[in-house]
């Protein structure tokens, strides 16, 4: 059994939690974001352990960077770089047609990538909140443009959020912020949308016979590249919460560090033991940090009525069409 805190030991904080990864060889993943941080973390333990792994990136310089690095410690890993910018659904498209035309299924996808509160509001090509538009309708675009591959390889979605999914609302009379823009809200709301999604694509998919497991993973709170100086994001230096979180992390106190960070949906993606449906983050005190183990779904995602209107709301802007809630025909 894969325990997820077996590598973990209470009494000494200077051990660091970890799980055993199944082998995966042979196995296709596809993990955005991977070219820094938490995502970057995944692709290497991914390849580590014999994945064939797409990285979809938006700085092909900073992807060939991460490549070099996964390889450093991996010679053989098995690796392909592909151009994705999320906030842009022409270039979701884009991809998912590559990959379509190249036909191998996809056993997993960790929808990883996200921005976080840019100081001031902005917008994706598409003209959607920058947080809402990448952090969720990006990923819906991507996971309805794969589905053919996604059913083909009876893939795991994992779907990362965030504890701010724990806090805050929808907007849902002003989903683009245009009235008032607060970053943090935003935030919550692009990770809240993206949690109902996960969740409701797992229901669909059983409902539906599409052979597709759908869950979400946390990383508690470390100091990430998404608290870093962002100049693309408007933010010029790291983040001073950022700065208390890396010193903090380091020493094992209360918050974690990217290594630890990556597990509960490293853990979400591979292991037996994870089911669709569900959600996983750290095991620590208030899911800061710590080894991945299940907790109970946040409440403002539990509504399958709320889950149902942005499944729609987000097919619609986001310019997929999934197959209708009833049994495809055929298969």
């Amino acid at each position: 059994m894969d325990t997820a805190a077996e590598h973990a030991h209470s009494g000494d904080m200077t051990r660091k939690p970890d799980i055993t990864v199944p082998s995966l060889n042979g196995q296709l993943a596809v993990v955005t974001g991977a070219s820094d941080g938490v995502g970057l973390g995944l692709a290497t333990r991914l390849a580590a352990a014999g994945a064939e792994v797409v990285m979809p990136v938006r700085n092909r310089r900073k992807g060939e960077a991460a490549v070099a690095t996964i390889r450093q410690q991996h010679p053989d890993a098995i690796l392909s770089l592909r151009e994705l910018d999320l906030s842009s659904l022409a270039s979701v498209a884009a991809l998912g047609a590559a990959l379509r035309e190249e036909g191998r299924p996809i056993h997993f996808l960790v929808n990883n990538a996200g921005v976080m509160t840019p100081p001031q509001r902005q917008t994706t090509a598409d003209g959607f909140e920058l947080q809402f538009g990448t952090n969720h309708l990006g990923h819906v675009a991507l996971v309805g443009h794969l589905l053919p591959l996604l059913r083909a390889g009876h893939a795991r979605v994992t779907s990362q959020i965030s504890i701010a999914a724990n806090q805050n609302a929808i907007n849902w009379d002003d989903l683009n912020w245009e009235r008032s823009y607060d970053g943090m809200r935003a935030y919550s709301q692009s990770k809240i949308a993206f949690g109902l999604f996960g969740l409701e694509l797992d229901r669909r998919s059983r409902a539906g016979g599409w052979g597709i497991t759908s869950n979400l993973a946390h990383p508690g709170v470390a100091a990430t590249s998404l608290l870093q100086a962002r100049p693309e994001v408007g933010r010029a230096r790291a983040t001073a919460g950022g700065r208390l979180i890396r010193a903090l992390g380091r020493h094992g106190i209360l918050f974690g560090t990217v290594e630890s960070a990556l597990l509960p949906a490293l853990y979400a993606a591979t292991s037996p033991d994870a089911g669709g449906g569900r959600l996983y983050g750290p095991s620590g005190f208030q899911h800061l940090s710590g080894a991945p183990a299940e907790q109970p779904v946040y409440p403002r995602l539990r509504g399958e009525a709320d889950a149902a209107r942005a499944w729609e709301i987000s097919e619609r802007l986001a310019r997929v069409t999934f197959p209708a809630a009833v049994s495809p025909s055929g298969r």
